[in-house]
């Protein structure tokens, strides 16, 4: 029977319960706690969760977990792990930490203990002279240590660079959103493949991109290769199985109505050839238009934005003068749907009308709120008996 694992899906805070949703769409079980969502499953849930986890930054074995008070403790109880499953003679495995409201508040100590037990145990498993130093030259295992309350969880990151790296941007503007983040604010709304969408500040293109990669039913990761997949233990026609499986769940002939501009003509152009990347030029439409010139006749839409903060860029005058105009362009359309990302508490006061509900969630290190104006809704077309 193949090896079940405990695993864990990290997130950036405000996102947990949105990783959670996607986990339970692949079939997965899961509890959301902060910062995470923890699952079990096979070498193939690892592959899936890489391949599919929009919200997510990465998926990691907890290899153990257990409380320590002391410094000995950590020791014997990281050296009682079974390390021999998970890194072999040649493995090149860094250890990273982090120790919140513990007894053993050295981070550097933690690791360095950390790393010590696991060669410890290593050497009687493989036989090493204490005399002859591990070389470290094979695949990357990159290890955790992370302490919170006296509790330890150690863990071995399957991704590699974080799941928001797509793979599709060539370039970026001045104060880019991560690609797992814009990934949540659509999943936020309530776009549909079938409804307009647009972003009226898209900069770089990502939230388009992102909608056109859930509208087309795309795996997010497709474009790119994850840690584990170097790893000797780990199958290789895992990843294969999966990528088919992806491949053939990808909806490529539906018609998507995404629409991008910015004032930026530069950015246009990048946003045009970070969505031609990914084969997605097609679905999206790029414009320069400053956001007062903005005009539809198309109802039931749903708008997306992500305008510059204040304090992000050091603008504030110009920027909350874009709020006001955001405010006298959309309210004529009350059919559509808006949701705006900023930092900016008194965004409203400038927009000029109080948001249907807020959300807090965080860019980053930086607290922002998402402003929610939600539109009518479409007539409900009645049943022909």
């Amino acid at each position: 029977m193949e090896q079940k694992f405990n695993l864990v899906a990290t997130a950036a805070s405000g996102l947990e319960a949105l990783v959670g949703k996607e986990l339970r769409d692949l079939g997965i079980e899961c509890q959301v706690e902060n910062g995470r969502a923890r699952f079990q499953g096979d070498l193939t849930t690892i592959a899936k969760t890489n391949l599919w986890l929009r919200t997510a930054d990465r998926i990691k074995i907890v290899v153990g977990e257990f409380d320590a008070f002391t410094f000995d403790e950590l020791f014997e109880k990281v050296k009682a792990l079974p390390w021999e499953d998970f890194l072999p003679l040649d493995a090149n495995f860094p250890v990273a930490g982090k120790s919140i409201k513990s007894k053993l508040y050295s981070v550097p100590d933690c690791q360095a203990i950390t790393k010590k037990a696991i060669v410890e145990r290593l050497r009687q498993i493989y036989h090493r002279p204490a005399s002859v130093p591990f070389a470290e030259t094979g695949a990357l295992y990159k290890l955790e240590v992370a302490l919170l309350k006296d509790h330890v969880m150690v863990t071995l990151d399957t991704t590699g660079p974080s799941l928001f790296k797509r793979g599709y941007r060539l370039e970026k503007g001045g104060a880019p959103l991560k690609e797992n983040m814009a990934a949540a604010l659509v999943m936020l709304t309530n776009w549909r493949k079938d409804r307009p969408f647009y972003d009226p500040v898209c900069g770089s293109g990502t939230l388009c991109i992102e909608a056109a990669l859930i509208g087309h039913n795309i795996a997010p990761g497709f474009n790119r290769e994850f840690a584990c997949e170097a790893w000797p233990w780990f199958t290789p026609d895992v990843f294969e199985a999966v990528r088919k499986e992806a491949d053939e769940a990808a909806n490529y002939d539906v018609q998507l109505d995404i629409t991008g501009s910015d004032i930026n003509g530069q950015l246009i152009e990048i946003a045009k050839a970070n969505a031609d990347e990914i084969g997605l030029g097609d679905s999206i439409t790029f414009k320069q238009q400053a956001v007062k010139d903005f005009k539809t006749e198309k109802e039931y839409g749903v708008l997306v934005a992500n305008p510059p903060y204040g304090e992000r860029l050091g603008e504030e005058e110009s920027v909350r003068r874009l709020y006001k105009e955001m405010g006298t362009v959309f309210h004529p359309l009350k059919t559509w749907s808006k949701y705006i990302l900023t930092s900016d508490l008194s965004f409203e006061e400038y927009y000029g009308a109080k948001a249907t509900k807020k959300r807090k969630l965080y860019n980053g290190a930086l607290r922002t709120d998402l402003f929610q104006y939600w539109g009518e809704r479409p007539p409900r077309v009645k049943k022909v008996d």
